[in-house]
């Protein structure tokens, strides 16, 4: 209990790190970028009552099934960001086993550093934190923005916190499982990446201090089923 207490403070406290300079050699390799990603107040649209996202990554594919009705502020930013490419190069930089797998910081910093305010209010939490359910991050209420996590177990003690899960894991939850989480807890509490560096130099610091992290290649809409 205690253990797990601990892992829930630092999950939340590690939002809170601020930003550093971009230097010139990470802004040199930026990946690029749709120029949308840059105008966040722009990208409003609501989203389908279900749909499906598809992840093609290092590690494998698999499919997150969202439904609109269990958190539709959160289904809508989600749906708003698969649309226009913002996790196509993140990285999964913060995998704890037995816990979570968390991602979400874009890898370019120009679109990470205008994100970091573009927030959302909080979901009445419908569902439960429980292995394969996808759920935002946060730092306290109404401070969600792009960051993401996968449940591995049950977590349902995240709650009680806010924390609304709004899609699960469909197809490939074992490829989920096997991310590589070797780096542990992100800095200052482990030997993980820091998350201001990610969001100040993006994909040029994971490269280089970071190698093993999976990779998001892409995250992309399927087209909706026919109707039976």
């Amino acid at each position: 209990m205690k253990v797990f207490k601990a892992m829930a403070v630092a999950f939340i406290i590690c939002l809170l790190a601020g930003s550093a300079a971009t230097p010139v050699a990470a802004q040199a390799k930026a990946p690029a970028f749709e120029e949308a990603l840059l105008k966040p107040g722009s990208l409003t649209e609501k989203a389908p009552e279900v749909y499906e996202v598809k992840f093609e990554t290092t590690k494998g594919d698999f499919v997150v099934k969202v439904t609109r009705a269990w958190a539709p502020q959160g289904a809508d930013r989600f749906y708003n960001l698969v649309k226009h490419g913002f996790y196509n190069g993140a990285a999964f930089f913060r995998v704890l086993d037995g816990f979570m797998a968390q991602f979400g910081i874009h890898a370019n910093p120009r679109v990470s550093q205008v994100w970091q305010s573009a927030r959302i209010q909080d979901d009445p939490v419908k569902k439960s934190n429980r292995r394969g359910y996808l759920t935002y991050a946060m730092a306290g209420p109404n401070t969600r923005t792009t960051q993401l996590f996968i449940n591995y177990g049950d977590n349902s003690r995240l709650d009680a916190d806010g924390f609304s899960p709004f899609g699960q894991v469909t197809e490939g939850m074992s490829v989920v499982e096997r991310l590589y989480g070797g780096y542990g807890e992100g800095a200052p509490n482990g030997r993980g990446p820091r998350q201001d560096l990610i969001q100040s130099q993006g994909s040029a610091y994971l490269e280089k201090e970071f190698p093993k992290l999976d990779i998001i290649k892409s995250a992309a809409l399927l087209p909706p089923a026919p109707p039976k």
